[in-house]
């Protein structure tokens, strides 16, 4: 068999790499041989949010994963048929759900038939984006690329028990639209959420007021403040989420609430980010360019992002994708920003 090699060491060397890995895998059929997963970090390995993104894409696509299991570093996955049908996902952890369906969404696109997805974990966990940006702000760029996902959030779940709820249903998408993102155009509004569940309600109030006074004087600024109950959340936890909307585009931030760090300094972080993002004039912001990079290359044309940095992230993705796919990108400095341009093959 013809086994396409990739170093899990390679650029950023994260788990990013190893979940679109298989993801590509998948969608371009190729067999996969995935070597030194995560090899410089303090734990080397597959963790436990790993582990449930590989063996959710492999079940999805009727694909059969070898070595798969907590802190191998090297697997080898061959994928099959992707079907359509109903499926749960458990991690089993607070691993991040939103990180699983990084790898999972992709797929779901290219299957026979309509997906339907229940997914279990956490939704609000450090390092990883929280569930309402995946709402707020991910979810509209697909939208704009004829990508239809409606999703639930069923239930909030934070580290380290889990327990969150999602829901998706991704209907196929066979050629995706190209995305010009280039130009945002004036600042409309900036809106948002700050949430807690079973914590203090002036933690979601600190966290909002800290982010509108890094971002005094943009325009509207309009964060809602929630303290969610028993039903909406599982554990205690909480996140800000901020969304920038432009004639053109969206641009957001985000910051996961964590024991031992004030809520005025997650709320200056998180407004700090997204007014990076605005003076730079930004289309993209950079956590949503190193996700979109994947779709655009699935595109039936070229697209067009502008960001104002080209993260670790996206450098990855991009020598990734070119492994897979007969996908070109040029990324060209054009003053504060820079131009990531896509040509699919």
């Amino acid at each position: 068999m013809n086994w396409l090699a990739i170093d899990g060491s390679y650029g950023e060397g994260g788990g990013q790499l190893s979940r679109y890995a298989v993801a590509l895998a998948a969608i371009s059929g190729r067999s996969l041989h995935l070597k030194n997963i995560r090899a410089g970090r303090a734990k080397p390995g597959l963790m436990a949010q790993h582990l449930a993104a590989l063996r959710a894409v492999a079940e999805v696509c009727g694909g059969v994963l070898e070595g798969a299991e907590l802190g191998a570093q090297e697997v080898y996955f061959r994928p099959g048929p992707i079907r359509g049908g109903e499926y749960h996902f458990d991690v089993g952890t607070a691993g991040s759900v939103v990180l699983v369906l990084q790898a999972l969404l992709p797929v779901a696109l290219k299957a026979d038939s309509a997906v339907q997805l229940s997914m279990a974990g956490g939704t609000d966990v450090r390092m990883a984006p929280p569930v309402d940006y995946l709402t707020r702000v991910f979810l509209p760029w697909l939208a704009r690329m004829g990508v239809r996902v409606q999703i639930e959030s069923i239930r909030h779940g934070y580290y380290p028990r889990g327990g969150g709820r999602v829901n998706l249903r991704v209907q196929p998408c066979r050629s995706l639209l190209p995305l010009t993102a280039d130009m945002p155009g004036a600042l409309q509004r900036i809106a948002g959420v700050s949430h807690v569940a079973h914590l203090p309600s002036h933690i979601a109030e600190r966290m909002a007021k800290s982010a509108r006074e890094v971002l005094e004087g943009l325009g509207p600024i309009q964060v809602e403040e929630q303290v969610l109950t028993d039903v909406e959340a599982f554990g205690s936890g909480g996140a800000l989420v901020l969304v920038a909307e432009t004639e053109n585009s969206q641009l957001g931030a985000a910051a996961v609430a964590e024991r031992g760090i004030p809520a005025e300094r997650l709320g200056e972080e998180a407004g700090r980010a997204l007014l990076a993002e605005l003076e730079a004039g930004a289309a993209v912001d950079v956590h949503a360019c190193d996700q979109l990079l994947l779709y655009a290359a699935m595109a039936a044309e070229s697209s067009r992002l502008a960001v104002r940095e080209v993260s670790r992230h996206a450098q990855t993705v991009m020598w990734l994708v070119e492994q897979f796919l007969p996908t070109r990108f040029t990324v060209t400095p054009c003053g504060s920003l820079f131009h990531i341009d896509v040509h699919p093959g």
